[in-house]
């Protein structure tokens, strides 16, 4: 299941080693613990651009998520050194659109969509500021 996949410019690369407790008695990783690195990843590549939930708080803003299309590849086990993969890909100035792959070496274990929100504390869907918007290389009509 080994297949080349270049990285996309404006990627974040995150790096993962996958622990006893990330994994079932088989020694996989747990299905829902691909949730929790790609959200290690996403909070990563914002964090690299100076941008993190605690400076959105001030601004009422708050990064979440409203939809992720996941597909699983291949397992990862345990001791396995992966590689988290996000690309911001679009954006409507609300929503956006995040790709996401967990990788061993060269082999794709899992992909995701991710489409994130920006929101305010009472739940309303709102702008998200610009340093946010820059973030993402394309627009995305009000349909995507």
């Amino acid at each position: 299941m080994t297949q080349a996949f270049d990285v996309p410019e404006g990627s974040y690369r995150f790096p993962i080693r996958v622990y006893y407790e990330d994994t079932d008695l088989a020694g996989i990783v747990y299905h829902s613990n691909y949730l929790k690195f790609m959200e290690r990843g996403r909070t990563e590549a914002l964090r690299t651009h100076g941008i993190d939930q605690t400076s959105l708080a001030p601004l009422d803003r708050f990064l979440t998520v409203l939809s992720m299309d996941i597909q699983f590849k291949a397992p990862a086990r345990i001791d396995d050194a992966l590689e988290v993969i996000t690309t911001p890909v679009s954006h409507s100035g609300v929503r956006g659109r995040i790709d996401q792959r967990v990788m061993r070496g060269e082999t794709v274990l899992c992909t995701a969509v991710v489409m994130v929100v920006c929101l305010t504390s009472a739940g309303r869907p709102v702008r998200m500021p610009t340093e946010l918007q820059t973030l993402f290389p394309n627009h995305m009509s009000s349909g995507g």
